[in-house]
């Protein structure tokens, strides 16, 4: 219950940020959005209707078409922050920038909208709209989320060409780059996992130290060299971020002489980890 109202607090506040990005930055100098945002901004700047009214009756409609793709838990959640993010539309109405800078502004826009999105997402709501079509492409299609939303925005945004012309629009995009990258970050960046695979004669003397002093558990994979026809023993683990520089430690004490590759690891399930089946 304590984890549920979290959630929904989490929620709350990235619906506001994300508000503060649409009603700062994006409408006083004219700039787009992706997304069913991106339609409401359109109709707001052709028929000057509330961006919070056609927010909540646009993402009610594909929310009634695509709620069978989600889960109750993120219907429940998307629910909360599409009647959040209209009614902080609403209240910051009037709100404006300090800055008329078209450019800082745009890259504020980009980083309120990708922390707001970014803290939503990851306490497994969506913004419904596009983001609705992003979890499907993740879900079918093992999209990155961060990227296939960046996809759906686009359509949005090359259509507001018409409406805030050819310099706006590319403005917009700089402002929609920037909050994929940052919304990448809150996703995924704050709990990184590193791979990495040692090449060693001193394999088990490693294996032991990483079991000892760092508390994770070693695969050992059955090589073989080209050239020398040699078989070798080769190591495999899984560490958080944090933790390589220790690990870097344990290998030059062990053998100097041993070979490491360090890969970028995006998600990891199992024990030590975060548990599949949630």
């Amino acid at each position: 219950m304590k984890k549920r109202l979290l959630d929904v607090l989490m929620l709350i506040i990235g619906a506001f940020i994300f508000a503060l990005a649409v009603n700062l930055f994006a409408i006083p100098n004219d700039l787009g959005e992706g997304g069913v945002t991106g339609i409401t901004l359109i109709l707001y700047y052709v028929f000057e209707w509330s961006p919070g009214v056609t927010n909540i009756i646009l993402n009610g409609i594909l929310l009634i078409i695509g709620y069978k793709f989600l889960d109750g838990k993120t219907t429940l959640y998307t629910i909360i922050t599409v009647v959040a993010n209209s009614l902080f539309l609403h209240l910051t109405h009037d709100w404006h920038s300090p800055s008329h800078e078209l450019i800082i502004n745009t890259i504020f826009a980009g980083v309120f909208a990708g922390v707001g999105i970014g803290i939503i997402i990851r306490v497994g709501g969506t913004t419904a709209g596009s983001a609705i079509l992003a979890r499907i492409a993740n879900k079918y299609l093992d999209w990155n989320i961060s990227y296939a939303l960046l996809f759906f925005d686009l359509i949005v945004v090359f259509s507001s060409y018409f409406i805030i012309g050819a310099e706006k629009m590319m403005f917009t995009i700089v402002m929609l780059y920037i909050g994929t990258k940052v919304m990448d970050f809150i996703i995924e960046g704050l709990n990184t996992k590193k791979a990495v695979t040692i090449i060693s004669e001193h394999k088990h003397e490693i294996a032991e130290q990483v079991n000892t002093l760092m508390d994770r558990g070693v695969t050992l994979l059955s090589g073989k060299g080209n050239y020398t026809g040699q078989s070798k023993e080769i190591l495999y683990i899984v560490i958080q971020k944090q933790e390589l520089s220790m690990l870097k430690k344990i290998i030059k004490s062990c053998d100097t002489k041993a070979f490491v590759i360090v890969h970028d690891v995006r998600d990891v399930f199992g024990e030590g980890f975060v548990d599949i089946s949630k």
